[in-house]
């Protein structure tokens, strides 16, 4: 697993992120502070979600999850139905 690195704009040393405040679900500000202790720079970087390179599994497993809490009793047990006796 890859851990996303952060680097000191000053000084160009791996830095630490002390602590994560989620502004929303897809922003964060993260507070970093340089390793270096001549340096100490402490300082604020956004990460946001940019787009998709690969669709989640789960997110079909929602939909599917939602049209049936959508469907009568009778609907669920015709669909229950089908899928255990496949024509």
């Amino acid at each position: 697993m890859r851990v996303m690195k952060i680097i000191c704009p000053e000084c160009g040393v791996k830095a630490t992120i002390k602590k994560t405040n989620r502004k929303h679900e897809q922003l964060s500000d993260i507070y970093c502070y340089c390793s270096d202790v001549e340096c100490g720079h402490t300082f604020v970087m956004n990460v946001s979600f940019s787009h998709t390179l690969s669709p989640s599994a789960k997110s079909k497993n929602r939909i599917v999850k939602d049209l049936i809490s959508w469907l009568t009793p009778d609907q669920k047990q015709m669909a229950l139905d089908l899928l255990n006796n496949p024509a």
